[in-house]
């Protein structure tokens, strides 16, 4: 009993930190703050949905990444111009939407010059990173 209320445990520390050192890291990435809004399991086994509000300093670009499912993209504030790999550049402006597919790495730049913020929805694989940087 004394083995199962320690795995117990650490299943649990597992599943409350990592969501924590993940936001932590992308926290720390210069001029992008993050903001999770949602966090929900879809009727679809293994899927779920995550809403995240993306704020960009004047002239910041996020790194090329990609998500383990799709993202819808709605530009709450500034311009952002967005790369999505194979693609010519879209400058988009508060407003507008954009619809990237999984798995496409792309990036994002304030091409604007105040902040900017992004309304970022995710429909992804329960229990994989959010973000996977390129290598």
């Amino acid at each position: 009993m004394k083995t199962i209320r320690m795995i117990a445990a650490a299943l649990f520390a597992g599943a409350v930190l990592t969501p924590l050192l993940a936001q932590t890291e992308e926290a720390q990435l210069p001029g992008v703050g993050r903001t999770d809004l949602l966090r929900a399991d879809l009727g679809t086994p293994g899927r779920e949905v995550i809403q995240v509000l993306v704020e960009f300093a004047p002239g910041v670009t996020a790194p090329w990444h990609a998500h383990p499912g799709e993202e819808i993209a709605y530009v709450v504030e500034g311009q952002l111009e967005y790369t999505l790999q194979g693609k010519l550049p879209l400058t988009l402006n508060a407003g507008d939407t954009l619809f990237i597919p999984q798995g496409t790495s792309h990036t994002a730049k304030n091409v604007g010059s105040g902040k900017a913020r992004e309304l970022a929805t995710y429909i992804v694989e329960k229990g994989k990173p959010l973000v996977a940087l390129d290598e």
